[in-house]
């Protein structure tokens, strides 16, 4: 697949006609990050927009203690680095290849020039930003009003939504669920273990499969 048809399935710019994505494709360059890399660095300057072309990468937080937080996983038509191209401001967080990843990365400057040109791209830009807020909302509530089972249900949950299937695509290891969800990793497994043995989930060859959704629902729901 060339740049231009890549570009097409990313859902940032998938609305755009030919014209417009051969634009986008002429400004862009390829570069590729060996798995454990850090491709950004929390406080690096906000210069350009990544998209996921190969592999899987993760947005993370690191606290003084070297313990890793998880905000996200992103994978092939998956990007980061919007809101700095938005604000100005320096990068949120850390983002580290899961694997060999290749991306696609475009200037801010190239980036802003074709938002105020293509009034497409600046409301595609306004929905995703959107999105991202409703999701992180979410995540916040869960963090404060679920236990354990019940944020391991929703990341579930979600992670099957995001597949399209009730079998999760993303590789999810009970590591990076503690991460992603604030736990330890012995808590995790030991939940994981509960939800096969109560027939919630299935897991063969380390791929998760949701058996049960209202099960987890249940446990997902919000105690307010």
């Amino acid at each position: 697949m060339d740049i231009a048809g890549f570009l097409a399935s990313v859902p940032l710019l998938s609305g755009l006609d030919p014209a417009e994505l051969a634009r986008f494709a002429d400004m862009t360059r390829e570069r590729a990050y060996p798995k454990g890399s850090v491709i950004l660095f929390e406080d690096d300057p906000g210069d350009s927009l990544f998209l996921v072309k190969n592999g899987r990468v993760k947005v993370v937080l690191i606290g003084e203690d070297g313990r890793e937080v998880i905000l996200g996983i992103l994978t092939v038509g998956d990007h980061f680095g919007e809101l700095s191209l938005i604000d100005g401001n320096p990068r949120s967080a850390h983002v580290i290849a899961m694997d060999d990843a290749q991306l696609i990365v475009l200037r801010r400057e190239d980036f802003r020039r074709r938002v105020v040109e293509s009034p497409q791209v600046a409301w595609a830009l306004l929905v995703e930003i959107s999105r991202r807020l409703r999701r992180a909302d979410e995540q916040i509530g869960s963090l404060v009003l679920l236990d354990v089972d019940g944020r391991i249900a929703r990341l579930l949950l979600d992670a099957a939504a995001e597949s399209g299937s009730p079998t999760i695509q993303k590789r999810l290891t009970h590591q990076t669920i503690a991460q992603m969800i604030g736990a330890r990793r012995e808590t995790v497994s030991r939940a994981m273990r509960q939800f096969q043995d109560s027939g919630l989930i299935t897991v063969q060859r380390r791929q998760i499969t949701i058996a049960n959704r209202i099960g987890l629902e249940r446990l997902a729901q919000l105690r307010v």
